[in-house]
Formats: C-alpha cells, structure tokens, sequence
C-alpha cells in the first residue's frame, strides 16, 4: 500500500538512516567517539541526530536525514571508511536492532 504513495515530481527525495543499538554499559562516550569518525565523511547537507531512551540510558538512536538521489547518495560513500567505522564500534554494542535507510514518504 505505501509503494503506491505519490510523490511531487518537484521536490527531492529525502531519506533516513537510522540504527537502534543497545550500548555496553557505561560506553556512550567510546562509542560517539567510534561513530563520528571522520567529520568530513558526514554527507554535505544532512541532519543528524542521536537520541537516548529515557528508561534505558545504553539503548540509543541514531540517524541523519539527507535530500537527494539515492544512488548519489550512496555513491558518496567509501566503503572502507564505513566499514572500519563499523568495526570501531563494534566493542561498545551490546546488540542492534532497526538498520537501514528509509525513504521518507510523509512530512507533516
């Protein structure tokens, strides 16, 4: 049902990526430090976010909105910085939930 939600042909596309994770106790700041990683990899334009569960300080949210064509996007990205980026923080999570980029189909 959603696939078939019109979209204006003048505007851009915005997408968010988004990751749920749980922390290891006690390691918000070893793992912000491991999620920056370079800030000029931090794409032109974009808004990012990263929030915290209020019943749960170590369950985290984090994710940056971005306008634009999917594969530029994408392109835009070095893999190996990512995936060293991942392998960074890899020592502060516990476990990690919803990952992945969204269209974003409404703004209100």
């Amino acid at each position: 049902m959603l696939a078939n939600v019109p979209r204006r042909r003048d505007q851009m596309t915005m997408y968010c990526a988004l990751t749920v994770r749980k922390l290891k106790s006690g390691s918000y700041g070893d793992w912000r430090k491991a999620w920056e990683g370079d800030p000029e990899d931090m794409p032109e334009g974009g808004e990012v976010y990263i929030l915290r569960n209020l019943s749960d300080p170590d369950e985290i949210i984090a994710f940056g909105l971005i306008e634009g064509d999917i594969d530029e996007i994408k392109a835009s990205f070095d893999a190996d910085k990512e995936r060293k980026r991942q392998e960074d923080m890899a020592p502060h999570i516990e476990s990690t939930g919803a990952d992945g980029i969204y269209e974003v189909i409404e703004r209100l």
